[in-house]
């Protein structure tokens, strides 16, 4: 009987491999579907049962083609995957959607950085948009904060992530990490896992691109001051901009982990104040104030359900009848931040 119990659990431990490979394989078929939706769907399943043939080679002694058939198949189909997979590459040049349709560059002279394609979309409904890009100039030695936006669309746990300087003057610049998606695309984590979406770095005036959320999307709105040095404040600008040129030269994939909103914000905190934390919540965004609050680099309440209460900005988002006031009126009352 012990016997039994050990070549069963060898059989698990062995076929757990190939069922891991198999899933992803079919996956990514799934996803990209290479041959169009049919021809994709009868490549998954002989990729499948070359799986399962494979997987059930141990005990397929009474059928000798099953066992030949899947030794030899599925190895051929796996390296065939593997190069095809290595073939999916990123790409600056697709029909995309107009909020992602152009890509921002900087460049950096001195104290002055000079940002292109800068997004100002005026939105009247989620179809009816007059699309603007501008040039902007920035000096770094007028920054003066460093400001956390969320945007919830679905549940506590998951939140988009931006990050809004400001400047003299009132004035704002925020940053978002997107998927660059085409037209037609929907978006899907499953494809975000699976080279279905670019990466975009996006540079907008906060009256488009905080605004369209809460006031077009309906998505709440939560904002919070980030209390950092000038000088981390100023390198992680210039960090957005480093890597929204990289990506003009060399497009890279997003990913629903390794590359999101998230996840390449604390990468570029992490080069300017090394050593944070790895945590949960940054994969699950919608807690980031958690975060925040744990590292003390939120002030002006006493506890985190205040900031939360606070920093809520959707109604004032909602409320505001000027869009020249906008950014001021979103930050009323939001912990650490003082709005004449």
């Amino acid at each position: 009987m012990a016997h039994r119990g050990e070549q069963a659990i060898i059989l698990i431990l062995q076929t757990l491999p190939v069922a891991a490979i198999a899933a992803w394989g079919g996956l990514a078929l799934w996803v990209q579907r290479p041959a169009g939706r049919v021809a994709s769907v009868v490549l998954i399943i002989l990729w499948l049962a070359s799986a399962l043939a494979f997987a059930a080679g141990p005990i397929s002694a009474p059928w000798p083609a099953v066992r030949a058939g899947g030794a030899v198949a599925f190895p051929v189909l796996f390296a065939l995957l593997l190069v095809w997979w290595g073939s999916v590459r990123p790409s600056n040049e697709r029909d995309w959607i107009p909020e992602v349709a152009r890509q921002l560059q900087g460049t950096v002279e001195g104290d002055v950085v000079t940002l292109r394609n800068v997004r100002n979309f005026q939105w009247r409904s989620a179809d009816d948009v007059a699309q603007r890009w501008e040039t902007r100039q920035y000096h770094l030695s007028a920054l003066r904060s460093v400001d956390l936006a969320l945007s919830y669309w679905a549940g506590p746990a998951i939140a988009h992530v931006m990050v809004s300087f400001g400047f003299d003057n009132d004035d704002h610049v925020a940053f978002s990490v997107e998927i660059r998606r085409k037209k037609g695309d929907k978006f899907s984590e499953l494809g975000g896992f699976f080279r279905q979406y670019e990466l975009s770095i996006v540079a907008a005036d906060e009256r488009d691109i905080l605004r369209v959320r809460t006031n077009v999307r309906g998505e709440d709105g939560y904002l919070y001051r980030v209390q950092m040095p000038m000088a981390a404040a100023r390198s992680l600008f210039l960090a957005y901009v480093e890597r929204a040129n990289r990506l003009v030269n060399r497009p890279r994939f997003y990913n629903t982990i390794t590359a999101n909103c998230t996840t390449l914000v604390y990468q570029m905190i992490d080069r300017i104040v090394p050593g944070l934390p790895m945590s949960y919540q940054l994969l699950a965004s919608g807690y980031l104030p958690e975060y925040l609050y744990r590292l003390d680099a939120l002030s002006g309440a006493p506890d985190l359900a205040e900031y939360r209460r606070r920093g809520r900005y959707t109604g004032r988002a909602l409320e505001n009848t000027d869009l020249a006031c906008f950014s001021r009126d979103i930050r009323r009352g939001v912990p650490g931040i003082e709005t004449g």
